[in-house]
């Protein structure tokens, strides 16, 4: 059985950066994309960005092209999300999903709990 455990999230003033952590637990890690999701208070859930199976490919949202990178570590089933520059705007519940497929239109089967990340003006 999949899960997925996100750590890392706080608050940070405007301009800082955090480094959020998704970690997978289950068989076989490297089967699997993995993406992070936001979802800021009275809004609906935002793809942020997606990484694929061995890291070598990656998506993002326009809203954190440039600010934020995703990577993975296959040797420790451990995806990570580097979020520079940070805005007001950026804060949100961040998730992190798995899947077998990669891409921009995936239907994520395995879900984390969500880590929150507050940023300060």
């Amino acid at each position: 059985q999949v899960q997925l455990v996100e750590s890392g999230g706080g608050l940070v003033q405007a301009g800082g950066s955090l480094r959020l952590s998704c970690a997978f637990s289950g068989p076989s890690f490297t089967n699997y994309a993995v993406a992070w999701f936001r979802q800021a208070p009275g809004k609906g859930r935002e793809f942020v960005a997606t990484v694929s199976w061995t890291g070598r490919r990656t998506l993002y949202s326009d809203s954190v092209q440039g600010r934020f990178t995703i990577d993975r570590d296959n040797a420790k089933n451990t995806v990570f999300l580097q979020m520079n520059s940070l805005k007001p705007e950026d804060t949100a519940v961040y998730t992190c999903a798995a899947d077998s497929d990669y891409g921009l239109s995936v239907s994520y089967d395995y879900w984390g709990q969500g880590t929150q990340v507050t940023v300060s003006s």
